[in-house]
């Protein structure tokens, strides 16, 4: 730690008093604005006299985020509210680059005039020139936003996150189109316009979490990627769903790509269930996950496979005959039989299906077409596998994943119980004791989910993963979900629809209620997660979240109440309830926003609804229509309804 000096002492002093500025007259919304600036300010303040520099710098981002947020109001009340804030903000600032803390500038906005918002430039003159305006020049175009996406940024991504990311999709995450990109891995978003540092792209860059394999970013590299976001993450090619490459636009004789056309339930060939399987058997290495696709034909998605290759279109929908795709199975018309490379070619039977699904249209019933086809293929066999047929799959994507982490010459122990494969690389007895307090912690579950029991409760066994060390729990984060995790993390869940676990840090030194803390939420997130229907995220984890803060004791009140405090701080700089619905905040912002929703779920006058929703989902039906019916409004307007009756709208 720095040691602290007189004029240190008296600036932390200065950060940590009570801020003035009164907001008792403030509209609600500007009231929490003004108040979560505060409560960052004065975190800021603990984490610098406890020698957190680190912890402190984040925490004065997210204020001058806030000033930000409450600068666009235009209301000079505010303003003079939070002038003592802007202040400290400014202190502190010095301060942490003094301890070699890197921030962003800040630059305290102007008070403004009634009626107009707040600006953070420098204002301008109050009285014109008097020289009669002249015809302005041209401004020259700012470098950063012609930074190109497809002979820039693309080329950046193939080179670095090529080989995890675009040929493979290593932690889920596959960012071989630019939509696939902005998506994210179902973890959350990865790249927010015009922010560095809420985009975790740019932070598992910094931190050396990324790339893996011995290559790495260079600092030109790092600063273009940062100014193309800076400018807005903008896209200017042609279509966001097409495969990015290495500064090579698309063929210019390329034909558009059809529309798609969803499947009407009518069809006796499914696209996912019967046509990927056979694609990714016969075409995968030239034309599915391959470096360089034969005749410019990707078909690693299903807009891929209906915009064609160099020769144009492969697909004439209701029409198999006079579709390219099929002539080239049969090895009629120029070029060789497909596949090639000495595969052999495609019975007559495999032939007739794909011609019969072109025959009734090409359809596809998929999530969507930019869905990679292996993924949709997987998800296809996952909706009719029995549950000791995914209990056997996750054993098997279980024991890879361990293999990714265990060190050499560790033991790895198991467990079976009801409903879980406990594993790892704790002792036995720790293992034991998790599926132990596992099997007690399904008491809670069916509290909020009542489903049928054993095996089927999450339609095949969950596995549950348990490190002895923070260590090993953080490297598993990495290896196998190629992200780091935040340090006050001890577990956390996933679930993409086939695997399903719990990632633990548990030690026979800790106490049992210490451990059985940390099961609560995850479990709970995966019970509603599984339930079918494609469930938003959000909501999975919201439900785990407010559950495990139900079941906490006096103890947990200040954690509780902390959280609360960092779900006003996030919905303090929410402009619009869409940002949270489409993904646009950090994973961090998401999570309490969604928990404070998932409570008020959970309450009394919603719960039959919420219980009503489960019951849907059991059924059978898509999560957007099972919500509508329990909650009588759509997933949006609820959430929008939520948050102005939050802000007392």
């Amino acid at each position: 730690m720095t040691r602290m000096t007189l004029r240190n002492l008296l600036l932390i002093a200065c950060i940590l008093c009570p801020l003035s500025g009164q907001s008792a007259d403030l509209p609600p919304r500007e009231k929490r604005l003004a108040n979560a600036v505060k409560q960052s300010i004065s975190k800021a303040g603990a984490s610098y006299a406890a020698g957190k520099y680190d912890e402190a710098g984040n925490s004065i981002k997210v204020a001058m985020t806030q000033i930000k947020a409450a600068a666009e109001t235009g209301s000079t009340d505010l303003y003079d509210t939070l002038l003592p804030a802007m202040q400290r903000v400014e202190k502190a600032h010095t301060m942490l680059e003094f301890e070699g803390i890197s921030l962003p500038p800040f630059r305290r906005p102007t008070r403004p005039v009634p009626g107009a918002k707040m600006e953070t430039d420098t204002p301008k003159p109050a009285t014109p020139p008097p020289t009669p305006p002249k015809p302005e020049p041209k401004p020259e175009p700012d470098p950063a936003s012609m930074i190109s996406f497809t002979e820039v940024v693309a080329p950046i991504l193939v080179n670095r996150c090529g080989r995890c990311h675009v040929s493979d999709a290593k932690g889920n995450f596959k960012l071989d189109t630019f939509a696939a990109l902005m998506k994210g891995p179902p973890e959350g978003v990865v790249i927010f316009p015009g922010d560095t540092i809420g985009s975790r792209l740019i932070e598992t860059i910094e931190t050396g979490d990324m790339p893996r394999g011995g290559g790495s970013v260079t600092a030109e590299e790092l600063k273009t990627l940062k100014a193309w976001i800076l400018a807005g993450a903008k896209f200017d090619g042609t279509d966001p769903t097409s495969p990015i490459a290495a500064g090579t636009p698309p063929p210019v004789n390329m034909a558009p790509a059809l529309q798609v056309t969803r499947a009407t339930g009518q069809e006796t060939v499914s696209f996912a269930s019967d046509i990927a399987p056979l694609l990714l058997d016969n075409c995968n290495g030239c034309h599915i996950e391959a470096r360089q696709a034969s005749g410019g034909l990707r078909m690693d998605t299903f807009s891929q496979i209906l915009r064609g290759g160099d020769t144009g279109q492969i697909i004439v929908p209701g029409k198999s005959k006079e579709s390219l795709l099929i002539q080239k199975l049969r090895g009629m018309g120029e070029g060789q039989r497909m596949p090639a490379g000495g595969r052999p070619a495609l019975s007559e039977k495999a032939i007739k299906l794909i011609s019969t699904w072109i025959d009734e249209g090409a359809t596809l019933d998929g999530q969507n077409e930019s869905q990679p086809i292996r993924r949709m293929s997987l998800l296809a066999w996952a909706a009719t596998a029995s549950p000791e047929e995914m209990s056997a799959r996750r054993g098997e994507i279980a024991d890879g994943n361990l293999k990714l982490v265990s060190a050499s010459g560790r033991p790895v122990a198991s467990a079976q119980t009801k409903h879980f494969r406990v594993t790892g690389t704790a002792s036995q007895n720790t293992i034991d004791l998790v599926a132990e307090l596992a099997e007690d912690q399904m008491k809670t579950v069916k509290s909020v989910v009542n489903a049928d029991a054993g095996e089927k409760f999450f339609h095949g066994k969950t596995t549950i993963f348990v490190f002895p060390r923070r260590y090993d729990y953080s490297e598993f984060a990495k290896m196998v979900e190629s992200r780091g995790i935040p340090t006050t993390w001890e577990s956390h869940w996933a679930f993409d629809g086939i695997d399903s676990y719990v990632s633990l840090v548990a030690s026979e030194v800790e106490e049992e209620d210490q451990i059985a803390a940390r099961l609560t939420a995850p479990l709970v997130s995966l019970a509603v997660a599984s339930r079918g229907g494609q469930v938003p995220r959000w909501l999975a984890e919201g439900i785990g979240a407010a559950t495990a803060s139900r079941q906490g004791g006096s103890r947990d009140r200040d954690q509780r109440r902390q959280a609360e405090q960092e779900m006003m701080q996030a919905l303090s700089v929410v402009a619009n309830p869409k940002e949270f619905l489409d993904g646009k905040l950090t994973p961090e912002q998401t999570d309490r926003i969604a928990a404070a929703i998932a409570n008020s779920m959970l309450e009394r006058p919603q719960r039959r609804n919420f219980d009503n929703l489960l019951r849907n989902l059991d059924s059978g039906k898509p999560f957007p229509r099972a919500f509508l019916e329990a909650f009588r409004f759509t997933p949006e307007a609820f959430v929008q309804n939520w948050f102005r009756w939050i802000r007392g709208g």
